[in-house]
Formats: structure tokens, C-alpha cells, sequence
């Protein structure tokens, strides 16, 4: 197997994160000492290891210690089958190198949960379980109150041969670098109301409430880790961000309700679909990003806490944002 093509430092990140975190500027004096403060207990179990390194025979010890993750109705000869299927072990081998020390990434987290419990105080903190799940890119991270599942075979590196055959636009996000970005996507699915109604503005609005709460929650990721862009895609949508707005504007399509604005702007895509020669040049889900400059512009003029902002009618948050993008 080739090398795995990977974003993150392997061993220093987590003390140099909270080395950074501590001497950074909060949004008010002091916040960022307080979040550093706030106590949490987060537990990460690899049961992924624990899986690899189990013979049929440890099947019974497995399903008692993980009844969650064995549904009853497939039968035992079904788990006895993947530990032994080649293609199996060989991800499962692959997951084991590539994560062989996991503790920048726990590190991480834990950063990203001490900020969900002073933001959110009445969040529980879940237990983390790190898994392989067939590759399962459509679900790469599942939050519930108790538990969050990782699967990180979706985190083996872009240009893993895993992942040969998938659209490019798919395999760049299957970077270990947006793992905790994920993480606070699926927190922000759980946290951020859907929008108040159908319109595209709305819509663009509801993504941008979710990419700020990165912003307070993720303070030392990169815009580009946010949203997952490529460094070339931030670019592109920050030297046309006003191009793209005008288009919105002459169109007329901030107040439309036409269900197809969503895949052409706002959903996982290789590029937003504008109908002009530059549509191949943009990133997509641009309306995503364009609603995060809405709300940061919001913010910038009101002092509210995030379950204000988050409560905020979308509509009329964009009114009072008076939004005026880059030129």
C-alpha cells in the first residue's frame, strides 16, 4: 500500500494546540482560559483495535462489552466472517498504522468538547468509539446524547488506494484534518434549529449559523478546515465572493424557494453550478459559505450569546447583518 496522505502533525499537535489556545485572544478577555477550564471527561475507546486484535472465539467477550454495536439480528457467523475476510483485515491494518497514535487526535477533541460544554453547559459530553465502517464516506461521524462513533477508515488520506474509484470531490474530504470538523458538523445537526422557511437565503443562512459556531468552537482551525475547502477553494471563494453575490442578487434568488438552488449551491458537490465558464473553476456548496459571511457579519455587530444567534429568524438576521461582501 502506498503512504497515507495526511494533514496533521503526528505527534506535538494537541501541546501545541493548547499552548496556542492559552496565549490566542478570545472573544472576550479571558474566555479562552475559562474554556481550557471547563472540566469534561472524555473517554476514547479503540474498539477498532480491539476488534482487529480479537479471534472468533472472542466474539462473546466483544458483544458484551459492545452490545450497541452487535445488532441481534445478524447472526454471530456474520462477525466471525469479517475478522476473517481479507479485505477486511487489510483495512482494519490500514487504520492501525495510520492511527497508531491517536492521542493528537484525542487531543483534539477533548479541545472541541471543552468548548461544547462552556458553550453548552446542558450538551453531554459523549463517549468516543473509533471503528472501521466499510468505508462508509456518507457517515463518517455518528453523534448521539451517549456516544460518538468515528470511522476512520474514512480518514486514511485523499489519495488512499481505498478510496480509488471515488469522485475526487468525495476523496479530498477523507482527510484526517477535517476529522474533528466533522465531529462539530454532526454537533451542529443536533444544535442549529432547521431554518424558518424555504428560502434560499434562509437555507444559506442555516449553513452559515453552523460554519460560525465553528469559528467560536474551533478557534485555531483554519477556515479552510471548517468548511473543507482546499486552500485553492477558500481562495477562490474569497477573490469572488462579490462576483458570486451579484449573481445571487441579479437573479434574484435570495427570496426563491426553488428546490434546485440546494444542489447547485448549498450540497457536497465538485463544483457550484452558476451556468457559466467559471463553474468548473468554484468549489461547491459556495452558498454555504456565503451565508458564513452573512452571519460573521452579523455577529460582528451584535453581542449575543450563540443560543441567541442560533434562535435568530434567519431572514431577518441577513437584514440586520447589512451584508456587503468582498470586492
Amino acid at each position: 500500500m502506498k503512504g497515507i496522505v495526511g494533514s496533521l502533525p503526528k505527534t506535538t499537535i494537541g501541546i501545541v494546540m493548547i499552548i496556542l489556545l492559552i496565549q490566542c485572544a478570545g472573544p472576550e478577555p479571558g474566555i479562552e482560559e475559562a474554556v481550557l477550564n471547563t472540566p469534561i471527561s472524555l473517554q476514547v475507546t479503540r474498539f477498532d483495535l480491539d476488534f482487529g486484535a480479537s479471534a472468533p472465539e472472542d466474539l462473546p467477550r466483544l458483544k458484551a462489552d459492545y452490545p450497541y454495536l452487535f445488532p441481534q439480528q445478524f447472526p454471530d457467523s456474520v462477525w466471525i466472517s469479517t475478522m476473517s475476510d481479507t479485505l477486511q483485515r487489510q483495512l482494519r491494518e490500514e487504520v492501525r498504522k495510520s492511527f497508531s497514535d491517536f492521542r493528537p487526535y484525542e487531543m483534539e477533541l477533548e479541545l472541541y468538547f471543552k468548548h461544547v460544554a462552556y458553550y453548552f453547559p446542558q450538551a453531554p459530553i459523549p463517549g468516543v468509539l473509533t471503528v472501521t465502517s466499510n468505508v462508509d464516506y456518507k457517515n463518517r461521524v455518528i453523534l448521539t446524547d451517549s456516544l460518538l462513533l468515528i470511522g476512520l477508515d474514512n480518514y486514511l488520506g485523499p489519495d488512499h488506494p481505498f478510496y480509488e474509484g471515488l469522485p475526487n470531490f468525495v476523496s479530498k474530504e477523507l482527510d484526517p484534518a477535517f476529522m474533528v470538523s466533522d465531529v462539530a458538523g454532526a454537533f451542529n445537526q443536533k444544535s442549529v434549529p432547521p431554518p424558518g422557511d424555504r428560502s434560499f437565503i434562509a437555507q444559506m443562512v442555516y449553513y452559515g449559523k453552523g460554519l460560525y459556531l465553528k469559528d467560536r468552537m474551533m478557534p485555531l482551525a483554519a477556515d479552510s478546515v471548517k468548511i473543507k475547502y482546499s486552500a485553492s477553494e477558500l481562495e477562490w471563494a474569497k477573490a469572488n465572493e462579490n462576483q458570486v453575490w451579484r449573481y445571487f442578487i441579479e437573479r434574484e434568488l435570495l427570496y426563491s424557494t426553488d428546490k434546485k438552488l440546494g444542489p447547485r449551491f448549498l450540497d457536497t458537490a465538485p463544483f457550484s453550478k452558476f451556468g457559466l465558464l467559471l463553474d468548473n473553476e468554484s468549489p461547491g456548496r459556495i452558498g454555504q459559505y456565503m451565508g458564513w459571511q452573512i452571519v460573521r457579519a452579523f455577529m460582528e455587530k451584535k453581542e449575543l450569546e450563540l443560543s441567541e444567534l442560533l434562535a435568530f429568524p434567519e431572514e431577518e438576521l441577513f437584514r440586520e447583518s447589512n451584508y456587503k461582501p468582498q470586492k
